[in-house]
């Protein structure tokens, strides 16, 4: 394999792994929280709906745990294609 196409190999994973974590934050936070939250209203967590829950806190833990998937995926990433940092 070329150099081009392990730097575009690289790339797609990359950018792929990006779609694919905006995806979900953006499932969470919007759809749970604002389009769907009529939905989840009755179902409680915490002494609140569903709904609320993941409009105030629940897309903001989501979103470091996608964070920290994210950084061990992009390491995982470097190593496959050796420009990993030892």
């Amino acid at each position: 394999m070329s150099q081009d196409d392990e730097n575009n190999a690289y790339w797609s994973a990359n950018v792929r792994l990006i779609m694919i974590n905006l995806a979900i934050w953006a499932l969470v936070s919007f759809g749970f929280g604002i389009v769907l939250r009529p939905l989840l209203s009755g179902i409680s967590v915490g002494g609140t709906d569903l709904g609320f829950w993941f409009a105030q806190q629940g897309s903001i833990l989501v979103f470091l745990a996608l964070i920290f998937f994210y950084a061990w995926r992009m390491n995982k990433l470097d190593q496959e294609h050796g420009v990993d940092e030892e």
